[in-house]
């Protein structure tokens, strides 16, 4: 299934019904008065975040969304029928804005969580609602209210308890495969990853975490470099980024510059995301490449006071010690494991 996690919607609330003129036409029955109905309210525009949806496809499909309106009121006091609520439901972590002024509209982060966001029209009331000792006989009846219209632009942010971050082709689809059920694409060449992915990871105690995925960041992906510029957006509402850093490539490449140009771009593109808690993680110790340098990289991160943890997804080296590292960031008193 194709990811989309940005869509643009015409979204629009019923308008209400009018009320009628009307007047009782009965033989044996001279002079009948009013009785005309109201008529009915348009449908609400209610958003409902749900866990069963994992992208906006759907919506991508159906650009117009409109509720239904209200009947109009008929004689003999027949009220016409409300118009019926149009429920949109969209993926947890669905941010809301209008297209045309980007205000923020709504934000969906709870699994079940609805909000109306748009009101239907007022019905108008019917001709026997004016009726009073002055005017026994009124000729006229409310028109409906019209319903509300915008153009919204809905916005997917993963929710996620660790997001994986690093350069094209760090190990980051490799980690995510070997501790959860994910199944991302990997393959030894860099972007294998264009879609972001969520997985499970399950830990000591019947405890478990969310952890995603997203395509590798390079230099100047806040301007839209690579493909990471359209996914870091996924990475804000984590609560903590594992970094991993390949190393197989010294000398003829510089992982550490790499590493602070990724850092920079984070900055740059939100100061929220670059002020995120950090794990650091040296991948591919299953390498010769790597493990020659191993050392060399431990110093260099080791005079800057950030920890590293080596591990190697193909081996299963590190993995559990990493996984503890990430629970205690999570759950500052982690409980005792068995």
């Amino acid at each position: 299934m194709k990811f989309i996690d940005e869509v643009t919607l015409f979204c629009a609330s019923g308008h209400g019904g009018a009320g009628c003129v009307s007047f009782r036409r009965e033989k044996f029955i001279p002079f009948g008065g009013p009785n005309g109905g109201d008529g009915g309210r348009g449908g609400d525009v209610i958003f409902e975040a749900t866990s069963s949806l994992s992208t906006l496809l759907e919506l991508r499909h159906k650009p117009h969304q409109k509720a239904e309106r209200g009947r109009h009121g008929m004689g003999k006091d027949r009220h016409g029928a409300a118009g019926a609520d149009l429920t949109i439901k969209v993926p947890v972590g669905t941010l809301i804005k209008d297209a045309e002024t980007d205000e923020e509209l709504a934000d969906l982060t709870e699994d079940g969580q609805r909000i109306v966001l748009f009101k239907g029209g007022r019905g108008g009331q019917g001709n026997a609602r004016f009726a009073t000792a002055t005017n026994k006989a009124p000729k006229f009846a409310q028109p409906g209210e019209e319903g509300e219209e915008r153009k919204l632009r809905l916005e997917l942010k993963l929710m996620a308890d660790v997001g994986l971050l690093g350069l094209p082709n760090a190990g980051k689809s490799s980690l995510i495969a070997k501790v959860s059920a994910a199944r991302p694409k990997v393959a030894d060449y860099p972007f294998t990853t264009l879609a972001p992915s969520l997985g499970v990871v399950a830990y000591k105690n019947f405890r478990s975490f969310v952890m995603a995925d997203i395509p590798g960041i390079i230099e100047g992906a806040h301007a839209g470099a690579g493909l990471g510029h359209r996914f870091l957006k996924h990475l804000e509402r984590s609560g903590m980024l594992v970094h991993l850093v390949d190393i197989s490539g010294l000398p003829e490449s510089d992982p550490f510059a790499s590493f602070e140009a990724v850092n920079r771009e984070l900055m740059l593109f939100s100061e929220e995301l670059g002020n995120k808690a950090q794990i650091v993680v040296l991948t591919k110790m299953d390498l010769p490449e790597a493990q020659e340098h191993c050392e060399q990289a431990v110093a260099w991160f080791a005079e800057r006071q950030v920890p590293v943890y080596p591990i190697s997804s193909a081996t299963g080296q590190g993995i559990e010690a990493l996984l503890d590292a990430i629970a205690r960031r999570l759950w500052s008193q982690p409980q005792e494991v068995w």
